[in-house]
């Protein structure tokens, strides 16, 4: 397989003025892990102007799903978001990434901690049967700036837990925790702050987080991850040094903003 091939655009969905997402065709010979990111892009100027784009779809799906922010003036994003049903796009053929299972240590609960688009490799995650047979309780929290940016939240409350092959372990195993920050909403704050104020735990009815007991995933901005690492790091969790050993949590640096 060559290192770029052409896929088709299959299905394109805006979830608001500054989040879509899109599927395309999938090479027959790729393969990728859960949680894994490949290269995403387009000709421009002859030449492929490509982004790492976390895969939002599991490895067993038949098309590729990514998941993206709108940045009106992005190099790659301005004209993404312009796509429609049967464009073409480039997608690299190898997948890599860091938030994997099996760079984690056995555990009780998974938290999988995303901001805004750092949510893809989760939705991937959580559609892999695997997960939920690692681990008692799978805790996906999403934060985002307004409601509107709650992207997936029909497909993670009602279909993932009436799926057929998944939809009992999805509705026994995982929670899905949203939480927004500018504006009204059940749960409002950011992530690091749910976790030092001991509002996720109490919320959840779960003890507070502890590397006994729980394996944490992160994908976001880099300011957050930075922030919700360094909360984890204090209370004695360690990160997988990706190196083939596994660690407390993960953590993914692929995350695409033009």
């Amino acid at each position: 397989m060559s290192a770029i091939t052409t896929q088709r655009v299959t299905s394109i969905r805006h979830w608001n003025d500054t989040l879509f997402s899109f599927t395309t065709t999938r090479a027959p010979g790729l393969r990728f892990r859960n949680g894994h990111f490949i290269m995403v892009g387009l000709p421009v100027a002859g030449k492929p102007l490509m982004r790492a784009y976390s895969i939002a779809s599991p490895n067993h799906a038949e098309e590729l799903e990514f998941f993206s922010i709108k940045v009106p003036d992005g190099a790659l994003t301005s004209r993404l978001q312009h796509l429609s049903e049967g464009d073409e796009v480039l997608v690299g053929s190898k997948a890599v990434g860091t938030l994997v299972l099996d760079d984690l240590r056995p555990g009780r609960n998974l938290y999988l901690l995303a901001t805004g688009t750092g949510l893809a490799p989760f939705m991937s995650l959580v559609r892999d049967l695997e997960v939920y047979e690692r681990f008692e309780r799978v805790v996906l929290v999403h934060g985002v700036r307004y409601v509107s940016e709650l992207a997936y939240a029909e497909e993670l409350q009602v279909h993932l837990p009436n799926d057929e092959y998944l939809g009992e372990q999805v509705a026994r195993r995982l929670v899905y925790y949203p939480t927004c920050t500018r504006e009204p909403f059940k749960v409002t704050g950011r992530i690091p702050e749910l976790i030092r104020s001991g509002r996720l735990a109490n919320d959840l009815g779960l003890p507070l987080l502890s590397p006994a007991s729980d394996r944490v995933m992160i994908c976001g901005n880099s300011p957050a991850l930075a922030e919700i690492r360094a909360e984890l790091d204090a209370r004695g969790f360690e990160a997988s040094p990706c190196t083939g050993d596994a660690g407390d949590y993960v953590f993914e640096r692929a995350f695409v903003e033009t």
